[in-house]
């Protein structure tokens, strides 16, 4: 979610603006009650937090790939 001299909420607008079929999940060394409690993201929207498990992640890349 924080990236230098931006964010990822940011970078995500503008990839969606040129491709509105991209899948995007966020992640996060916060909590995703953090997160949204912050109004960075909207309630709902993929996201994994640190530290995940390889299995962890597979798992919630093939939600957001088989999210329509």
């Amino acid at each position: 979610m924080v990236l230098p001299g931006g964010s990822g909420r940011l970078l995500a607008d503008e990839l969606l603006a040129q491709r509105a079929d991209l899948k995007v999940l966020f992640m996060s060394g916060y909590t995703e009650d953090v997160i949204v409690q912050r109004g960075v993201l909207a309630p709902g929207t993929p996201f994994i937090n640190k530290p995940f498990s390889a299995d962890t992640l597979a798992g919630k890349v093939r939600d957001v790939l088989d999210a329509r």
